[in-house]
């Protein structure tokens, strides 16, 4: 079987990293055990383009048992965790393509081997897979019948791709499930970003000065989490309304320029370039920590910031020291990567667990609807969003109450007035 990991002997240390994720998901091993019987993804061929880690594994092992055909690469050249994609390709038979640190040239090429067995369905966490479907190897796209997208980046470049006409297929935007958004992006976004923070650097966070650029989701958790670590958190916007909202959350917000020379923590979730450039490493305090939990490490203008440099050097693991000319320091944590699947394992599996059951069943909507579907982006049907709550929410032991037949006809009414 063709496939590309770092280390085959990792395989035992995998396994029992992927059964301990898998113990904190239960609702997608529910969805297993459904897929695992009624087979909705039979013979469909697949490419999955996603950061390679243990809920990822948990995964791969539903769809797999849905009967699809699977092959795997990284969405991030630091986010693999190499005894995950040893286990996958060595004793699950899932070819995986992905070994952590893998350059830049690796990392295209382990795309383009995931896409070798000519794909039907495509599941993207940023949106390089479809992006190398669409320019590169066009030659594919007859055969496929739809996809998924993971994050908040991927679905910005999709819609960016349907309103001019060039997306060739149908996409569900994963991200956009309050399912997946309202909890991984917060919770786990702010957990995992501030795990990684704090394994990168051994650093105190509490009395520091913590610049969030970007109040959505992901800055959402991220400074509350910050905040919870006795962090002084600032934000920075450049949208009103979310500006406000942080504001009434009882955060500092100011511009980065204001905020440059005061920080002594950066981290961007924007999904924007170079939100981080020239004027504000001039302004930014000696010793001044950056880094990225927005999905692309363009949020840093790294280029720019060499060539302000003197020397670099590596302090240690994911931490690199950029030497000014003026003499000021700044450490660059993950290569300007995300930080929490770079220097940590990425979100919890109990979030992944709703975000992973929404891929898994988008899935096999694709399957069952690609006939009807346009060339567009689609957000995931309420059906499956309010499932997948459901079923966390029995998980968990928890009951809700439903509406009265009196109460559901109200709602549907117009007559009763006060």
């Amino acid at each position: 079987m063709d496939f590309d990991v770092k280390d085959k002997g990792l395989v035992d240390k995998g396994r029992l990293r992927v059964e301990w994720a898998e113990q904190s998901m239960p609702v997608l091993r529910s969805i297993k055990r459904r897929f695992a019987s009624e087979k909705p993804l039979a013979g469909i061929r697949m490419a999955a383009c996603l950061h390679v880690t243990t809920e990822t594994a948990a995964l791969a092992q539903t769809l797999q048992a849905g009967g699809a055909d699977l092959r795997i690469c990284a969405s991030n050249p630091l986010s693999t965790q190499d005894d995950v994609a040893a286990f996958l390709s060595i004793s699950e038979g899932i070819p995986v393509f992905a070994i952590k640190g893998e350059d830049k040239e690796t990392y295209y090429r382990h795309i383009h081997n995931a896409l070798e067995h000519f794909p039907q369905v495509t599941m993207d966490d940023g949106a390089d897979l479809v992006g190398i479907l669409h320019s590169e190897r066009k030659e594919l796209l007859a055969d496929v019948i739809g996809g998924t997208e993971e994050t908040t980046t991927g679905v910005i470049r999709l819609r960016s791709m349907a309103e001019k006409g060039v997306l060739q297929y149908p996409i569900v935007a994963v991200n956009d499930a309050d399912s997946k958004h309202l909890f991984d992006n917060r919770y786990g976004t702010g957990q995992s970003t501030v795990d990684g923070i704090i394994r990168a650097t051994n650093r105190l966070l509490a009395g520091a000065n913590f610049v969030v650029s970007g109040y959505g989701w992901c800055g959402r958790g991220l400074s509350m989490r910050a905040s919870g670590m006795g962090a002084k958190v600032i934000v920075t916007e450049i949208d009103p309304l979310r500006a406000l909202e942080a504001v009434m959350d009882g955060y500092q917000v100011m511009s980065m320029e204001k905020a440059a020379p005061i920080a002594d923590f950066f981290c961007t979730l924007t999904g924007d370039i170079h939100v981080l450039r020239k004027e504000h490493f001039e302004m930014m305090k000696d010793g001044a920590i950056v880094c990225n939990s927005g999905h692309f490490n363009v949020e840093i203008n790294l280029d720019e910031l060499r060539e302000m440099s003197s020397s670099v050097r590596k302090m240690r693991d994911f931490v690199e020291e950029f030497s000014l000319k003026n003499g000021k320091r700044i450490y660059v944590l993950g290569e300007g990567r995300l930080i929490n699947l770079a220097a940590a394992e990425g979100h919890p599996s109990s979030v992944m667990d709703m975000s992973f059951a929404n891929q898994a069943l988008c899935s096999e909507y694709i399957v069952k609807n690609h006939a009807s579907l346009k060339k567009q982006v689609y957000r995931v049907p309420m059906d499956i969003d309010r499932e997948i709550a459901r079923l966390k929410l029995a998980s968990m032991g928890i009951e809700i109450d439903s509406l009265t037949a009196e109460q559901d006809a109200y709602l549907h009414s117009w007559e009763m007035g006060t």
